[in-house]
């Protein structure tokens, strides 16, 4: 998958680089258990970004968490290392609760800010929490995991990733609808999200005359397909395929065995891709 980092993701890697890591330096060594935050070289000085990334917890020398950052390095802790979900949600949302649009306790970063080291009032908006707490709730409570989705388009419009795990979402809510009406709702919206995920990666010339490739995200053509197949398009259904076959023309796929799969799926539906038009994505009908 290709794709470009958005603004905010190159400043925050800049400044967890430049900035965030700009330790003091203690005239002591560091001693875990002994030394505290002041001198801990493994705690992130006062910076305009939060660091996104993982910090192992028990470097960090903590007893109780004290701001929203805290509270998500241990709710990632309890994730990854206890496999303890429960507790990571409650430190999760506990995060968010202190890094929260609605209550005005952190801001979207939409422009270039000072290089002078400090902190912003109010803080930037965090997306990795938002992202994990997301994911542990999308089965017990999706509606909350899409606005946490949502939230993080808003913080950083061209992460990808995000619309297809609405996608996604929104298509585990169909398969529990018992309306049919509401059913192909929810199918309709995973497919806009589904294409919002493709616009952010798109093929250009400029990339297939690099590359070869004529399609690419050979996930979110898999999965249109089959959202396309359960909607009764066959028609579109066959573009996905075609498209996905293209994409792993040249990487192949995680589940090889979709690409024969595809190949005769396209062979049910009686289409498949000319010689010619193939790099097009067009279809033309078997004789």
């Amino acid at each position: 998958m290709r794709g470009t980092r958005s603004f905010v993701s190159a400043v925050v890697l800049l400044g967890t680089s430049v900035v965030a890591w700009a330790q003091s330096s203690p005239s002591t060594p560091y001693v875990p258990g002994v030394t505290y935050q002041t001198t801990n070289p493994n705690y992130p000085q006062p910076n305009p970004f939060y660091f996104e990334g993982r910090i192992d917890w028990n470097l960090l020398n903590i007893t109780t968490p004290s701001n929203a950052w805290e509270y998500a390095q241990r709710g990632i802790y309890e994730q990854d290392d206890l496999q303890n979900n429960s507790l990571a949600i409650q430190d999760y949302q506990q995060a968010i609760s202190m890094n929260s649009l609605q209550n005005g306790t952190c801001q979207i970063i939409t422009k270039a800010l000072p290089t002078t080291p400090g902190p912003i009032s109010p803080a930037p908006c965090m997306f990795t929490v938002r992202l994990r707490l997301a994911g542990l709730l999308k089965e017990s409570a999706t509606q909350q995991a899409i606005s946490l989705y949502r939230e993080v388009t808003q913080i950083d419009p061209l992460r990808l990733g995000v619309h297809a795990a609405i996608a996604e979402t929104y298509a585990e809510i169909a398969a529990a609808e018992i309306v049919p009406a509401s059913a192909t709702a929810d199918l309709n919206q995973a497919v806009t999200e589904y294409q919002a995920e493709l616009a952010l990666s798109p093929i250009t010339p400029l990339s297939t005359a690099l590359t070869g490739d004529t399609a690419n995200n050979a996930h979110v053509h898999w999965s249109l397909a089959a959202i396309y197949h359960t909607l009764g398009n066959s028609s579109q259904e066959a573009s996905e395929l075609n498209l996905y076959l293209q994409a792993t023309q040249w990487h192949s796929d995680t589940y090889p065995w979709r690409i024969a799969l595809a190949k005769a799926r396209l062979a049910g539906l009686g289409v498949t891709p000319t010689s010619k038009d193939a790099r097009r994505g067009v279809l033309s009908a078997k004789p």
